[in-house]
């Protein structure tokens, strides 16, 4: 009886939405796999839902991957796997802190060497840096990255800022009147389930090559030019603001709140400005130089690194 392909999946989740995606996505192969799950789990816990003070103050060391101890994974790092899944959100445009400090591991070493990786992001809409480092740790690793799914929050860009907003510092998913439920929409997450089969296919051959594309096919991931400007516009900002935090101390310190209190004011402001100028400039851009904003949107869609 030949033996079963066991996939290890690996997470990291505050809000459960993530976890929910997990299941939806593996429903469908757990008659044909089996399936280990660790969920990563920091030395002292991200609180949820976030005090905003504290919210603020994690960007600095997210940004500049110093991210926060976790606690010993329980798998066994020499054991085998056919397949890893990497499940992580975005925060301030960069991987969760606890899936960094997974990344930055001895033990992930071990658990990725010469694994074929699939990424799976649960997050609002912006995730390209965070993916590109992602890409590059997997890379050091010496893992293969052989697909990515992004399921993202599809509301328009600013009310997605309200709403997740208002679920990290209330802890208020649902819809309101006037406004959308936050998050990825529960349609999409049931429709997640469409990822399995190529996913199924590509373990039981073995053969990895196609599953990007056949994934693509599927709507696996979807991206607007526009995301493409105002991400990069953003974490040039994040960079300097990171910089000028962490200056006057570590995360918590007092000597650094007053620049939080700063960043915190100036960032939504900055939010809702650079939003329309980077659609309205995107028009432009894809007026005069429409091939290479294409070719941009197509490589962040793909698996490889530049």
């Amino acid at each position: 009886m030949t033996e079963r392909p066991k996939i290890l999946v690996v997470y990291y989740t505050q809000t459960g939405q993530l976890k929910r995606i997990i299941d939806t996505v593996l429903g469908p192969l757990q008659d044909k796999a089996t399936i280990v799950y660790e969920e990563l789990k920091p030395l002292q816990p991200f609180e949820f839902p976030w005090k905003k003070q504290v919210f603020y103050d994690t960007m600095p060391e997210t940004v500049l991957d110093r991210p926060r101890g976790i606690q010993p994974l329980k798998v066994n790092p020499d054991e085998h796997f056919d397949l890893v899944i990497l499940a992580y959100q975005a925060w301030f445009l960069s991987p969760s802190q606890p899936t960094a400090a997974f990344l930055h591991s001895e033990i992930a070493g071990r658990l990725l060497k010469g694994k074929p990786v699939i990424t799976l992001m649960g997050c609002r809409n912006m995730w390209l840096n965070a993916q590109e480092r992602v890409k590059s740790y997997l890379q050091k690793a010496g893992a293969r990255l052989v697909g990515n799914i992004v399921l993202v929050d599809k509301s328009p860009n600013l009310l997605s800022v309200i709403t997740i907003l208002r679920w990290s510092f209330k802890g208020k998913k649902e819809a309101t009147k006037w406004l959308p439920q936050a998050g990825v929409q529960e349609k999409d997450i049931i429709e997640s389930a469409r990822f399995a089969a190529p996913i199924a296919q590509a373990l039981e051959n073995k053969q990895w090559d196609s599953l990007q594309s056949q994934l693509i096919t599927l709507g696996a991931v979807d991206l607007l030019p526009n995301l493409v400007l105002l991400e990069d516009r953003g974490i040039k900002a994040f960079r300097f603001w990171s910089k000028f935090i962490s200056a006057k101390g570590g995360p918590g310190a007092p000597e650094r709140q007053g620049r939080v209190l700063m960043y915190r004011r100036l960032l939504l402001i900055g939010i809702f400005v650079l939003s329309p100028i980077a659609k309205i400039t995107s028009v432009f851009k894809l007026a005069l130089n429409k091939k290479k904003l294409q070719e941009d949107v197509e490589y962040y869609k793909g698996i490889h690194l530049r």
